[in-house]
């Protein structure tokens, strides 16, 4: 027999404001790796490997004065967001390649600040569509 549990969580104000930081911090390096995806497909350039860009959009990022506030929350949050967005390439691949179940799906979008929801935003949308919101 399978059990399941349902949990709810009530953050108290602190573990409110570290959890959208980490939110915050993780939507703006999956929207940085969407942008270096970008800017090597219009260079042509071969897309940057997944190492690549965690040199770049966390390590590096975190020693800049512009970016020193990626260093206040978990690493673990940080690449997690950029596997997020392989993922998201990924699946994007697959679905103009046909390997992929399912209508096909558009490229990756960037996150909006003022998304509501989970952590990994809405499910993907039929590439041409766009996204409604449930009322």
């Amino acid at each position: 027999m399978r059990l399941r549990y349902s949990f709810r969580l009530y953050p108290d104000p602190g573990q409110q404001r570290a959890l959208a930081k980490a939110f915050g911090c993780a939507r703006v390096v999956f929207n940085d790796a969407v942008r270096a995806r970008e800017d090597a497909r219009k260079a042509e350039q071969p897309f940057p490997k997944a190492a690549e860009l965690s040199k770049r959009l966390i390590t590096e990022a975190k020693q800049t004065v512009e970016r020193s506030w990626l260093g206040e929350v978990s690493a673990v949050v940080l690449q997690q967001s950029l596997r997020d967005a392989e993922t998201a390439y990924r699946n994007f691949f697959a679905s103009l390649k046909g390997t992929r179940k399912g209508p096909k799906i558009g490229p990756p979008r960037f996150r909006s600040r003022k998304a509501t929801g989970s952590r990994s935003g809405s499910p993907p949308t039929p590439a041409g569509t766009s996204p409604t919101k449930a009322v």
